[in-house]
């Protein structure tokens, strides 16, 4: 293994492992820290943890972990894993995962980009922006675990770490990795670096070769490969068979509206917290329901935000996402023993908890249905999956993502 990645979410890691898969490596996604060694032949390694918003302490161990098996397996160069919209609070985890790695790893300065440009994401002196607004302004304000109120990401990692916060702006990346690097201070601090473009991604890559640790969104993976002597491939991949179904736990804006469009062509169920707290869904029964639809049929909680904030003032944040990730796990697992053959699935944290329900250990990586959004299948089962980060994806994503699986046409209404 050359590259190694910890992912602190598991859509995150598909979203990364398409970018490394598309530039020519081969790679693998790993959920959780596995046991055994990855195979020999393995250019490159994904570790999909469930960290972004785990306790402090239990994300750093886990993290840790997760580099000293990547380490073991060769990996020369770790990448952390983040969100293009930096999701974290002003404990972390970001900070504190990302500084206790890089002792770990003797690792400094550490370049730290989360900047995805082909999805809207970008960073310009020091601030993030989603498409042509600030982060704060940008929805993200209202996520109902990880509000993110500040643009500034010089201000939100400095409040997390002990290591000084430097910055490389936009007007030295764009002339070239010799500039970047040239730029870089000699200690170690982290360095929050702009990209506007793809380009400025591949340039921040090759000023990176050779240095043990950065962190970014899955552009930041864009350039690394061609320091290992990889070019640009497809992954190998056939169509998956059977029923289908999406599920939603995302409350994006994004995902509201993916959600708003599929009803209008396909059954749909919502589940709450409170109906889930109350006992009045039983999974057996929507697994059923599910299974004998004619179209693949949506089940989803994404809610309006004033929606999860009631729950979450009444069940508390953490009960409240318990009930409906347990529900989604749960549902799942139900659904794979009757057979089902594709699932799609919005939300980091649904994401998480459908492949937890499934067992799933290590997923293969397939092509490409939207940026940062891969076919991906568990290995040695005739299942596919696509775990979509909340954000991501057009109006029309569940549609065509179950046609793209299976290569049959599901008319979208106009």
């Amino acid at each position: 293994m050359k590259l190694g990645v910890i992912a602190d979410d598991f859509t995150g890691a598909s979203d990364i492992a398409l970018t490394i898969a598309e530039a020519g490596m081969s790679v693998a996604q790993f959920i959780g820290v596995p046991d055994d060694a990855a195979p020999a032949d393995l250019d490159a390694g994904v570790v999909a943890l469930k960290s972004r918003t785990a306790p402090v302490a239990e994300a750093v161990a886990d993290s840790l972990a997760a580099c000293d098996w990547l380490r073991a397996q060769g990996a020369e160069q770790i990448v952390l894993k983040v969100c293009s919209t930096f999701d974290s609070t002003a404990e972390g985890n970001i900070g504190p995962v990302l500084e206790a790695l890089a002792d770990r790893l003797g690792a400094g300065p550490v370049i730290v980009c989360p900047a995805f440009p082909e999805n809207g994401r970008s960073v310009y002196q020091g601030h993030l922006f989603v498409n042509d607004v600030l982060l704060n302004e940008s929805g993200m304000q209202h996520h109902p675990l990880t509000p993110m109120t500040d643009p500034d990401l010089r201000r939100v990692l400095a409040a997390q770490v002990k290591r000084p916060v430097a910055h490389i702006p936009a007007q030295v990346v764009t002339r070239g990795a010799a500039a970047i690097a040239a730029a870089l201070p000699a200690d170690a601090q982290m360095v929050i670096t702009d990209a506007i473009h793809d380009a400025d991604l591949l340039q921040i890559g090759k000023a990176a070769q050779g240095m043990a640790l950065l962190c970014g969104g899955s552009g930041i993976a864009l350039g690394l490969p061609a320091n290992f002597g990889a070019s640009a491939a497809q992954p190998d991949w056939s169509g998956a068979a059977g029923a289908g179904v999406v599920l939603s736990g995302s409350c994006s804006g994004a995902t509201r509206g993916q959600v708003a469009r599929y009803r209008q062509i396909a059954p749909s169920r919502e589940v709450s917290a409170a109906d889930l707290i109350g006992g009045k869904v039983d999974v057996a029964e929507v697994s059923a329901w599910v299974m004998v639809q004619p179209v693949p049929p949506l089940v989803y909680s994404s809610a309006d935000p004033d929606v999860v904030k009631d729950a979450q003032r009444q069940y508390g944040n953490e009960r409240a996402a318990e009930v409906i990730e347990g529900f989604f796990a749960s549902l799942a697992a139900d659904l794979a023993t009757r057979g089902i053959g594709r699932i799609v699935v919005a939300g980091g944290e649904t994401s998480g908890a459908v492949v937890k329900g499934l067992e799933v250990s290590a997923l293969e990586i397939g092509p490409r249905i939207a940026a940062g959004v891969p076919m991906v299948r568990p290995a040695g089962r005739a299942l596919a999956l696509a775990l979509k980060s909340g954000n991501f994806g057009g109006e029309d994503f569940f549609a065509e993502a179950l046609n793209m699986m299976q290569g049959a046409s599901l008319e979208v209404a106009e």
